[in-house]
């Protein structure tokens, strides 16, 4: 279905509180870093970066007085060291800051670093960003439940999170989808079906088709498709349901024209539920980790009063839990969302999520 869903434009950000950031320490996540959000801001200037069809891409490449500059590299290689190796300095003289990027559009208003070894010129990204409990709940969550790892780290105000390489979503639907053969959109569309559910069980919001991102893998004689989300932003926000189904989203209404024409209703529901029994299955597999982070998610605060009041009533309607009417906060509807969730895969009160 096409729809423009309407999204807060402005986000408030929630603190990370002391039970979350003790939880963030228990499970390494929380480290001392040597540079923070808010010294990134004090560049000098910036210019446009475009991409290779002359676009604006909302990213400008920042610059700073050459005596910052020294210090605030020498501390980006050392997040750089910390988020994907040991920590140590050894590794330091091999890796140079070849652009920092801060993106003028959306919540999180990021930096994005590009950092190159200098051995063989193989470059990645990560991201320095504004610290914000629902983003940190959101990439926690997807770690435990989606296929795919994590690596990020927080400290104070500050989050560093690992660059999450795809192909845009809206990119690939715009420029390579209709080049794609019959059995290449079937599993597509297979796997757009996999990627709604995961996100509305989760309560995962605005996946638009700039919030994911596609990853072809070579498998053999043929090229097997991924969904990701790269966006977090919106964790268990907003109170309309809709927002946590990307199948609502006009963005997407190529991807939802797919599974239509692609896939049967019998198979939309059997991904449906091979989804959210694998989800389950997560969830048992993390249940130690995954119920301490929801007993530090049910105290917090975040969201409006008016929003979570509005969502339990939804998913109450869609389920007929009573639970979902007793939650008062937006952690207690995310955690009835995942129990009813793993009950259902327990065949205790079976009824389709």
């Amino acid at each position: 279905m096409k729809e423009d869903l309407k999204i807060s434009k402005k986000k408030p950000s929630y603190k990370i509180s002391e039970a979350l950031d003790a939880y963030l320490s228990n499970y390494n996540r929380n480290l001392n870093l040597p540079i923070f959000y808010e010294d990134l801001l004090r560049f000098q200037g910036s210019v446009i970066v475009y991409d290779k069809n002359e676009e604006d891409t909302l990213w400008v490449r920042v610059y700073y007085n050459e005596f910052e500059r020294e210090e605030i590299d020498l501390s980006l290689k050392q997040v750089y060291s910390s988020l994907l190796s040991d920590g140590s300095e050894g590794i330091l003289k091999y890796l140079n800051i070849d652009a920092i990027d801060f993106c003028t559009f959306g919540n999180s208003k990021p930096f994005r670093i590009k950092i190159r070894n200098i051995l063989n010129d193989n470059y990645t990204y990560f991201y320095v960003k504004k610290a914000d409990a629902s983003r940190v709940y959101g990439l926690e969550l997807e770690h435990m439940l989606s296929p795919y790892n994590l690596n990020f780290l927080v400290c104070r105000d500050t989050l560093i999170e690992e660059h999450i390489a795809g192909i845009p979503g809206d990119e690939f639907i715009k420029n390579m989808l209709n080049d794609c053969n019959a059995s290449e959109k079937a599993q597509i569309a297979k796997e757009f079906v996999k990627f709604n559910e995961r996100c509305m069980i989760r309560l995962l919001g605005d996946m638009r088709s700039y919030n994911y991102v596609i990853v072809p893998t070579h498998d053999f004689d043929h090229v097997v498709f991924k969904i990701r989300a790269i966006d977090f932003d919106q964790q268990s926000f907003e109170g309309n349901l809709k927002i946590y189904r990307p199948q609502f989203f006009k963005e997407n209404y190529k991807m939802v024209e797919l599974v239509k024409d692609k896939i049967q209703k019998e198979s939309v529901d059997q991904y449906k539920i091979e989804e959210r029994s694998i989800v389950a299955k997560r969830m048992i597999s993390y249940q130690n980790r995954i119920n301490t982070l929801l007993t530090c998610m049910e105290d917090d605060e975040l969201s409006l009063k008016k929003h979570i009041d509005k969502l339990k009533e939804e998913i109450y309607n869609y389920t007929l839990d009573l639970k979902f009417r007793k939650s008062e906060t937006m952690g207690q509807v995310v955690k009835n969302a995942l129990d009813f969730v793993k009950r259902n895969y327990e065949g205790v009160n079976a009824k389709p999520f």
